[in-house]
């Protein structure tokens, strides 16, 4: 990881005083990632915990800047279309620890970058969508096609068509972060057309593919429990080791401007495959997948970072 020069700034004691800005509830997958992993260090006592959840694009600045001014130690910004306000804030509070989620690079002093490189579990989770499809035809349903959206479904495109080469995919993204509906009517357009696997990039695929009796597969976190029968695989987001690494950092007096993304790979603990119900996942299925698996861990196997939109097949 690149670093960069550090401010000056004298050692923290703990709890160290931490905030959060995000855009959308607390509950949708990719700042639930950061919010558990924020609420996990505040249960153990190495911090405070403050933060906004469903704040406007046009409001960010102004509530990410109040917390500069409340004396945060550090403060996680979302993502992306609020990024260019972020950074500002951070360049004006050069005292302070920033970690925003961003395709760009750091900034120094003070301005560290992640991103959820979460694409090997994700072409795990394809092998397995291409085993269980019977129709041939996979939907895929996503925010936004920008990078971080991007390289996971490319990824898992691959893992599909590596076990099945004659697998098609539709491909749609809402516009949203963030409207369950909106996803779940787009997925029922794909099984319409003969789906009979769902890729849940977005929250309300999953309830479409439950309504309609097909497979759907998990992106960021694990709902199999909420779907029991329908999710049959998850590639999983950790955010802890990005968190717990930023606040170490900062207590020891060493934080500095870097990219953290690569925590969010395999080998660093910040993604995984969720576990595989043998009830849903056939045992030679489970057997393949978990081989890939190994070979990935082991670096005989590398997942491609393709960052392109993914084109439809069909």
């Amino acid at each position: 990881m690149a670093l960069f020069s550090a401010p000056p700034a004298s050692a923290k004691d703990k709890p160290l005083k931490v905030a959060a800005v995000y855009t959308v509830p607390v509950e949708q997958q990719w700042v639930s990632r950061i919010h558990i992993a924020l609420k996990a260090a505040e249960a153990r006592g190495d911090i405070t915990y403050k933060f906004s959840e469903n704040v406007a694009n046009t409001d960010y600045e102004r509530v990410m800047r109040e917390y500069a001014e409340q004396g945060s130690d550090l403060i996680f910004g979302e993502a992306f279309a609020v990024e260019k306000a972020a950074r500002k804030v951070a360049a004006d509070y050069p005292k302070i620890a920033f970690v925003l989620g961003s395709s760009f690079g750091p900034e120094k002093p003070n301005l560290s970058v992640f991103d959820n490189y979460i694409q090997e579990p994700a072409y795990l989770t394809g092998m397995v969508a291409g085993k269980l499809t019977k129709s041939n035809k996979i939907g895929m349903v996503g925010g936004y096609p920008i990078p971080e959206v991007n390289r996971l479904m490319n990824a898992f495109m691959a893992g599909a068509k590596e076990v099945n080469p004659d697998v098609k995919f539709s491909i749609s993204f809402i516009g949203s972060w963030y409207d369950p509906p909106k996803a779940k009517e787009a997925a029922f357009a794909m099984i319409d057309r003969g789906a009979d696997v769902m890729y849940a990039e977005r929250f309300g695929v999953s309830d479409a593919a439950k309504e309609r009796g097909v497979k759907a597969i998990g992106n960021v976190i694990d709902t199999s429990k909420d779907y029991p029968g329908t999710v049959v695989a998850s590639a999983l987001w950790h955010m802890e080791p990005t968190v717990d690494y930023a606040i170490k950092q900062v207590l020891a007096d060493k934080y500095q401007a870097e990219n953290v993304g690569p925590m969010s790979e395999m080998k660093s603990g910040g993604a995984s495959l969720a576990p595989l119900d043998p009830a849903v996942v056939p045992k030679d299925v489970a057997d393949l997948v978990m081989a890939k698996e190994k070979a990935i861990k082991d670096g005989s196997f590398k997942v491609a970072v393709d960052d392109k939109e993914p084109k439809p097949t069909m």
